[in-house]
């Protein structure tokens, strides 16, 4: 059996797709040219229509994929308070909890190194593999990185973990926003792979509130990391359980990597699994209209390393990348993983009320996030990019959004790669340098500096980033790039 293959038997199909259609137009015909929009009208009509589903069916295609997001937002606040708890005294648990502000700055960025090191392994293998394994290899990924962490008997180990961890990370935060757009119905694409942001900003609210319960127990970082455990092993037997994505499926028949009648096959299995009840006999259709716009829109390979730096894949690396780039480099990373330590200095001196007021951070963003959610698929992607950072209330979900949804077809799984790495690499460095820019210019100098960053980011976003409201992923390919 095939590796996408699933074990639901796949339904009574149509006859094989074939490409084409009859006979040539005369582009000086103009009755010939009515002809063709009609029919063009008539077809986008039809896929419309017959785009039906289940939204219990599209709950569980998200979900699971979204868990990569919550084990990650769940990870930073959860960081947070750990830090805290480790070098504590009394409440460690440990004899090797006077460490140095290197070794806490390994501990806090352990997971952004690792995730930089999984965005490099998605890079080599993300098409190969396919979204649903990838997302399966990552939740695995997490699942041991976690029980490193939380068992960790010296400060070596703990970093092992937390590397291990981050590289779940990686991927996950790789191939989740893909197999979500690859997967959701048009209508509500752009809403669900924000809810994955949505579900990063719960798992560090669901993080403060864990460690703000834990950093005042005896060994509670370990509790803190081990809480990650449980979350892994529900994401791994979820994606076990999930269907491949049907559009990777058909870009591997595309690409001559199977027989196409039979990979033709799974994908219409997958689609009806995805969809529910509510496809109906449509699924044969859907199918063949993803084929017949895949044959025209990617003809060619995989695209090459030196081909994502060329046209189309240029310009929507430099979308893509320049999004997450100015993401993190605005400092919402910094705020967000020394959230705690920067209220202990504030004034709240004890390690109980640095965090609690963590909480209230982390529910001002899950309220925003959920307010961006709720409209982005009516107010577009742009108006919340600008709203959002000229406000100061970061990208939300939107800048994720956009990367999954930019790059054509053959480049999307070494785009995203690509940008998942700049995204990790520059989050890494603040994280990192945040500290020491702090003790060298002051905190109000180095807010100062990440406010004319997101001056910076808002003229970018002006200029260079499209929108992409109501379209389909191929339609965007075609007609934004």
């Amino acid at each position: 059996m095939a590796p996408y293959d699933h074990p639901h038997q796949p339904p009574t199909t149509a006859s094989l797709f074939t490409k084409g259609g009859g006979g040539e137009i005369d582009d000086g015909a103009p009755e010939e040219e009515h002809l063709l929009l009609h029919q063009n009208g008539e077809q986008q009509q039809q896929r419309l229509q017959c785009d039906n589903y289940s939204v219990l069916a599209a709950i569980l295609p998200f979900l699971f994929p979204a868990f990569g997001g919550l084990l990650y937002g769940y990870d930073i606040g959860a960081t947070s308070s750990a830090t805290i708890s480790i070098q504590s005294p009394s409440l460690s648990g440990i004899s090797w909890y006077d460490l140095s502000s290197v070794e806490v700055g390994l501990i806090t960025s352990g997971s952004l190194y690792g995730a930089l090191a999984g965005s490099v392994l998605a890079f080599n293998v993300a098409d190969f593999l396919g979204r649903r394994r990838e997302l399966i290899f990552s939740s695995l990924l997490y699942l041991l990185g976690a029980l490193v962490t939380a068992l960790a008997p010296n400060f070596v180990v703990l970093v092992i973990g937390r590397l291990v961890y981050g590289i779940g990370i990686g991927l996950a935060m790789h191939a989740a926003p893909m197999y979500i757009a690859e997967t959701a119905p048009s209508q509500i694409r752009g809403r669900l792979i924000s809810l994955k942001e949505f579900f990063i900003v719960m798992g560090m609210l669901f993080g403060y509130v864990v460690g703000s319960l834990l950093v005042e127990a005896i060994s509670g970082w370990r509790y803190m990391y081990g809480v990650s455990i449980p979350l892994a092993l529900i994401m791994a037997i979820g994606m076990w359980w999930l269907p491949a994505s049907p559009r990777w499926i058909l870009l591997r028949a595309i690409q001559g990597k199977g027989k196409l009648h039979d990979l033709r096959e799974i994908a219409i299995s997958s689609l009806c699994w995805l969809r529910g009840r509510a496809i109906g006999d449509s699924a044969s259709q859907q199918v063949d209209e993803i084929l017949s716009e895949l044959s025209q829109l990617s003809e060619e390979k995989e695209a090459t390393i030196a081909e994502m730096f060329q046209g189309k894949c240029l310009k929507a690396l430099s979308i893509g990348a320049g999004l997450v780039l100015f993401q993190q480099i605005t400092g919402q990373p910094s705020v967000l993983y020394y959230a705690a330590t920067i209220f202990e200095t504030a004034g709240f001196s004890a390690a109980s009320d640095a965090t609690t007021a963590s909480i209230y951070l982390a529910l001002l963003k899950l309220i925003m996030t959920a307010v961006a959610v709720l409209v982005i698929d009516r107010v577009g992607r742009r108006p919340l990019l600008l709203g959002g950072v000229s406000g100061m209330l970061s990208f939300g979900p939107i800048g994720w959004l956009m990367i999954s949804e930019i790059f054509p077809l053959r480049s999307r799984g070494r785009g995203l790669s690509i940008a998942v790495l700049v995204n990790f690499g520059a989050n890494a460095l603040v994280t990192f340098a945040f500290s020491p820019l702090e003790d060298l210019v002051g905190a109000g100098v180095v807010f100062f500096i990440f406010g004319g960053i997101a001056v910076l980011s808002v003229i970018f976003i002006f200029f260079v980033v499209p929108e992409t409201k109501g379209l389909t992923l191929e339609e965007i390919e075609a007609k934004l790039l």
